[in-house]
């Protein structure tokens, strides 16, 4: 229970730069030729995109005439749609193909790939839990062991869901007395969910099975649980159409789905999304709506009094408030009312009105991100320039003392019950493959408890975060990594990545993925652009409507910078970004073609003129805005990828990724964005679109799709630059 959810994220592009980790045989050596011009051979030959029909349709907004000619893509599950996707695809994979080291990226990220990964455990019941994978297994598998030194044994593994992986785990929680356990799934990549239930002495299924659950957890009351969904959508329409009218439910283990009492609703507000949590000791149900992917109102049910009223707390939607926890009828709650870096109040629920609420930890010149109460101490997670800063309070809001961390990086956890002596984090950094630690609360000691055995020489390689300044002058910082000794001649290969939106904050992260290009003497950089929440709500809000041209200056800032600095040259320079990313990518390709040869954009937001017409769209409009408004439909339709490709300008080569099972950011974006491209774009560089099938937003993505996905990726950037990673000895 600590911040609002967040539906727009950056785990659809973990399959490149997700915090994966590696085991290659051996790393080439610092001192070995990084990269070589390609010569092996040459470049496809000219080939005709697949025919892309134009229907005629315009549609008028506020009196401005705006054709759409390729609307009829938008109906993802219809067989001509089928079709065209099927005909991109061949022209993709076709090219795809004929890049000569393929192949030899594929096998090198299948090396790395292969090495066990751990994440943090867990204690429920008598067990500690923890996931696991093997190396090359699709999905992680749940363990359980007795104590920390006991043997493990398979609780669930989702691995027998599905037989091409393709079925994920979504959310797991255990009942207060550890007699059962909810989990959730994933089928290919969507964000519906179904539930079941599990003895947890016998690991036996129960009888219970939940659908159309969606942007939710399960929390425990007594025999039971709340979750959240949506009711069935109509055949054929679950991938594409409006989410609306969130409801709240309670499940009694035993029961079928049919019986769910319906707690919470809001029929008066159908675009409203509602979420229910449990306080650790169940005496409190905490509700809370939101109207978009920020802020949200804040209601509480006491559950030890029958038939209680839902109370609230906060009824607006311009703030955010999270609750941590509850000490007795006392609510430590995390917001940014008042605090734009935000700062821990406490509600006595005796006396909840605003003029009473007590500020425990109040806002400091950091962010402060999480908290969790645990031992009688607050935890408090910071964010420091993009890293993180761990402060320790007690409950009275006194500092401690702050924990020590292994280096600059990102730290994660923390979390655990109240009686909890120890709890367990994870921590990893650009060059520093995630590690997990144990920690003692009563003593401030951090001891290692496991760390990633990676087959890389993390040593040969740097990371250092400069800081550059954008068009208006705003200093943005980035993080640079590559390897030592690097000659910044303006020949590197160089991938830049960014967000740029919902509050996001983009912190060091190790990715074995990453480690393909960077031992080829690839630069990765990372810009921490505004519209993230490096810096709380206000550099948040310098990236939202109307200000979102701010996100692509940054951007192109930072291009400009690594340039500038001879890290490499606009020949040399790839661009990423996923879904919120994505259009970041799509906007600044369009805006300054020159500047870059490469642009991967992934599962991104395109047409700005509807984007809120499909599942979650309209939770974006407070980010974004709305066409519907006439002075925010001009600003859209500035900077819309799909609206401002222009007829006959060569555009860096582009590589678009989606996948058929997306109901985040609905295909559609991309389709209607490759059409555009390949319709108006001009010269040599080719434009295509890689679309997955079985997969989604990028959650619960198998490891075989992954390392499919990366290997296209890398050779896609590579070739078109000119180089060849793999040279012929």
């Amino acid at each position: 229970m600590n911040k609002p959810f967040t539906f727009l994220w950056l785990a659809a592009f973990a399959a490149v730069t997700g915090c994966k980790t590696s085991t290659p045989p051996a790393a080439p050596s610092a001192e070995a030729p990084a990269v070589a011009e390609s010569t092996a051979a040459t470049k496809p030959s000219p080939f005709m995109y697949p025919k892309t029909e134009k229907i005629p349709h315009v549609d008028t907004y506020h009196g401005t005439q705006v054709p759409d000619p390729y609307r009829w893509l938008e109906a993802d599950t219809a067989q001509n749609v089928a079709e065209w996707v099927k005909a991109q695809n061949e022209v993709t994979f076709d090219y795809l193909a004929k890049i000569p080291f393929r192949d030899q990226i594929k096998q090198r990220l299948t090396q790395l790939w292969n090495y066990p990964k751990y994440g943090a455990p867990f204690q429920e019941g008598g067990y500690y839990y923890f996931y696991k994978n093997d190396g090359l297994q699709n999905q992680s598998v749940l363990y359980r062991q007795k104590g920390l030194k006991g043997t493990p044994e398979v609780f669930l593994d989702p691995n027998k869901l599905s037989a091409d992986g393709t079925t994920s785990l979504g959310s797991l929680a255990f009942s207060k007395d550890a007699k059962y356990a909810v989990y959730t799934t994933s089928t290919g990549g969507s964000d519906w969910r179904d539930a079941y239930v599990l003895d947890v002495a016998t690991g036996k299924k129960l009888s219970d099975e939940l659908h159309w659950i969606k942007f939710s957890g399960t929390s425990w009351h007594k025999d039971g649980f709340f979750y959240s969904r949506y009711a069935e959508p109509t055949q054929g329409s679950k991938l594409a159409n409006k989410n609306e009218f969130h409801q709240v439910y309670y499940h009694k283990v035993g029961t079928p789905q049919s019986q769910d009492k319906l707690i919470w609703e809001a029929k008066e507000h159908p675009l409203r999304l509602l979420f229910a949590a449990t306080t650790e000791d169940e005496k409190y149900l905490i509700l809370s709506a939101s109207e978009g992917t920020s802020n949200n109102s804040l209601f509480v049910k006491d559950l030890s009094k029958a038939n209680s009223p839902i109370v609230p707390l906060v009824e607006t939607f311009d703030k955010e408030y999270g609750v941590v926890e509850n000490i007795g009828d006392k609510l430590i709650v995390l917001t940014n009312q008042g605090a734009p870096k935000y700062r821990l109040i406490e509600i006595d629920l005796k006396k909840p009105q605003q003029a009473n609420w007590k500020t425990l930890v109040p806002e400091t010149e950091n962010v402060l991100i999480s908290a969790s109460l645990v031992n009688n101490r607050l935890l408090l997670n910071y964010m420091k320039d993009a890293a993180t800063l761990v402060r320790v309070h007690d409950t009275s809001g006194k500092w401690l003392h702050d924990v020590t961390l292994p280096t600059i990086g990102t730290a994660s956890g923390f979390s655990g019950k109240k009686a909890d002596k120890t709890v367990f984090y994870t921590f990893t950094s650009y060059t520093y493959p995630s590690a997990i630690y144990q920690y003692d609360v009563a003593t401030n000691k951090s001891t290692l408890f496991r760390k990633s055995e990676v087959d890389v020489d993390m040593e040969a390689y740097e990371t250092k975060q400069v800081f550059y300044p954008s068009k208006d002058g705003t200093k943005i910082p980035m993080f640079i990594t590559h390897k030592k000794g690097l000659v910044l001649d303006g020949n590197n290969p160089t991938y830049l990545y960014a967000y740029g939106g919902f509050n996001a904050s983009m912190t060091p992260g190790f990715s074995i993925s990453r480690m393909v290009w960077l031992e080829k003497g690839g630069v990765f950089a990372v810009a921490n652009i505004r519209g993230g929440g490096e810096y709380g709500e206000a550099w948040h809000k310098a990236g939202m409507t109307p200000n979102k041209q701010n996100v692509f200056d940054d951007f192109i800032s930072a291009a400009e910078y690594l340039v500038g600095q001879k890290y490499t040259s606009s020949q040399k320079l790839a661009i990423a970004g996923g879904s919120n990313g994505g259009l970041l990518i799509g906007a600044v390709a369009n805006q300054r073609p020159d500047l870059f040869k490469v642009a991967l954009p992934a599962v991104g937001v395109m047409d700005m003129l509807r984007f809120h017409k499909f599942t979650i769209g309209w939770a974006w409009v407070p980010e974004y805005g709305s066409s519907d408004d006439a002075a925010q439909f001009q600003n859209l339709l500035a900077f819309s990828p799909i609206h401002n490709i222009k007829e006959g300008v060569s555009y860096p080569a582009t590589l678009v990724t989606t996948a058929d099972h997306d109901d985040r950011v609905v295909p559609a974006h991309s389709f209607k964005y490759i059409a555009t491209l390949q319709e108006k774009g001009a010269g040599p560089n080719p434009y295509l679109i890689r679309v997955d099938v079985k997969a989604g937003h990028g959650a619960g993505k198998s490891t075989t799709a992954q390392i499919a996905e990366a290997a296209d990726v890398w050779a896609f950037t590579f070739y078109n630059m000119g180089v060849n990673p793999y040279p012929a000895q």
